[in-house]
């Protein structure tokens, strides 16, 4: 499987530098080709097949629709005036962004749209994007990772910015198990393609500081299936929950907060109350400290109809949640519940209170619990989870603290203290003790609450809470210059 990856991130980047297509190693299916074998024809839909071509034909109609809704659905934030150009088409004028060549809408089974589809009011950007000629000499690709129907690749573009590809898997199960039904390559393609095209759409609708930015996208012909497409997405770094348990409160209280805005902005959206279908860790990827959405594709608006509040259950594998049903017959908050409780079981139970302040675990014990039983929504949620931040960054939280019998300790400024590390838990320093501390009276503290601390290490560098960090010694036997951070050691006697 390594060497499999391997051969095809090689695969994947040797297209673009040779100008010719993308995914050249691959051919529609289960498996890509061998070198030399060129991909034969598709198979013609047998008579056992069900529905055949005009079932294929209904589901890449239903998807079409369903991205034209999302297109039209509101003016959306950023979303320009409507232009009258295909919904991939880059911007007239962009610099050294313009398609080769015009785009031709191929057939597709009876009955389906035409692809390239057509543009529609919420066509993505009115600006200048990133496009296929910013492809033509990217570099080191690498395999990030698949799912069930998109493969992830991180490339260097020509001036040295990282970003990620996302296209079709065309060695993955969605399109794999349409052929294997339908025996259409092509229109197999399509409607994996339209789970793609709606994963832009809605980039672009959502925008906003917790949703992985679209940077572009790209349409170029593959061996046998023509407008294959690829978008182009800020770069972030897999969320991965064990690591996370092993890095300091700040920094998982951030990702906590930074969902929060994101349910918050979710279920306020421009399209209405947005559900995430398919809510696990992998879905999200981390920017610079921050959480963002990437994976959008199974993301669904409609709230849930009803004609009781028996077809209300909100069903999860621990416990079932019973919602009412309004009187236009809908499930009320349907979409935005089932948000908040996957936050709970996936987030917030494992990051949120664990080696927090002991003034604020009350209030995190509160918002993990609320969220647990589903009686806060989003806004009581975020506006918690605002207030933890404002007592954490402002160091109200330190207020009932008491002094005790504090040692004294002794300022040695411009001056550092060489090894004479220990660890502790959790430290932004795998081989140290580096906390962050509000000011020095809570410097003091931690170093008195730790017993084998004797000095302590103040630095110039600040959290995202604008909180200084400082290494925590057990003793000041090599100190050394250094102009960029001061240095205190306990006094003798």
């Amino acid at each position: 499987m390594r060497r499999r990856r391997a051969a095809v991130a090689a695969g994947f980047c040797a297209s673009f530098l040779l100008g010719s297509v993308l995914n050249v190693l691959f051919a529609p299916g289960s498996e890509p080709p061998r070198p030399g074998q060129s991909p034969g024809p598709s198979p013609a839909p047998g008579p056992g097949r069900r529905g055949g071509r005009g079932e294929l034909a209904r589901q890449i109609r239903a998807r079409y629709e369903e991205v034209q809704r999302y297109s039209r659905g509101g003016p959306g934030p950023g979303a320009g005036r409507p232009e009258r150009r295909r919904l991939m088409d880059l911007a007239p004028g962009g610099p050294g962004l313009q398609r080769p060549r015009p785009p031709r809408a191929r057939p597709l089974p009876d009955g389906a749209p035409s692809w390239p589809p057509a543009p529609g009011p919420g066509s993505p950007g009115s600006g200048p994007r990133l496009g296929c000629a910013a492809l033509r000499n990217v570099s080191g690709a690498q395999y990030v990772g698949s799912g069930y129907t998109k493969a992830v690749y991180r490339v260097r573009l020509p001036g040295g910015a990282a970003v990620a590809l996302k296209a079709v898997d065309f060695s993955g199960h969605d399109l794999g198990s349409c052929v294997r039904e339908f025996g259409a390559r092509r229109g197999c393609y399509r409607l994996a393609a339209h789970k793609l095209l709606k994963e832009m759409v809605l980039l672009e609708r959502l925008r906003h500081p917790n949703v992985l930015q679209l940077y572009g996208y790209c349409y170029q012909d593959s061996e046998d299936i023509p407008d294959t497409l690829t978008t182009i997405t800020e770069l972030g770094a897999p969320v991965e929950m064990i690591q996370l348990l092993q890095t300091s409160w700040e920094d998982r209280f951030r990702i906590c907060l930074s969902l929060g805005r994101l349910l918050h902005h979710l279920a306020h959206s421009p399209l209405g109350s947005v559900t995430l279908l398919d809510f696990r860790p992998r879905q999200f990827v981390l920017v610079d400290g921050e959480l963002k959405v990437t994976d959008l594709d199974d993301a669904r608006v409609e709230e849930t109809p009803c004609a009781s509040s028996a077809d209300c259950i909100l069903e999860f594998p621990a416990r079932n949640f019973s919602l009412p049903c309004s009187a236009q017959g809908w499930c009320e908050g349907m979409n935005e519940k089932r948000n908040l409780y996957n936050a709970y079981r996936f987030f917030f139970t494992y990051l949120l209170p664990h080696s927090a302040p002991p003034a604020l675990r009350p209030l995190l014990d509160s918002i993990v619990n609320a969220t647990g039983e589903l009686s806060w929504g989003v806004d009581e949620t975020l506006a918690r989870l605002e207030r933890v931040l404002h007592l954490f960054r402002s160091g109200q939280y330190l207020q009932n603290s008491s002094a005790g019998s504090r040692a004294e300790y002794q300022r040695l400024p411009d001056s550092a203290i060489a090894q004479e590390d220990y660890r502790c838990w959790p430290s932004y320093h795998h081989g140290s003790c580096l906390l962050s501390v509000f000011n020095l009276a809570e410097a003091v503290d931690v170093c008195e609450s730790h017993a084998q601390c004797q000095a302590f290490v103040v630095t110039n560098q600040t959290t995202w809470t604008g909180r200084q960090l400082v290494f925590f010694k057990t003793g000041w036997s090599h100190v050394v210059p250094d102009p960029n951070k001061t240095t205190y050691v306990r006094a003798l006697g």
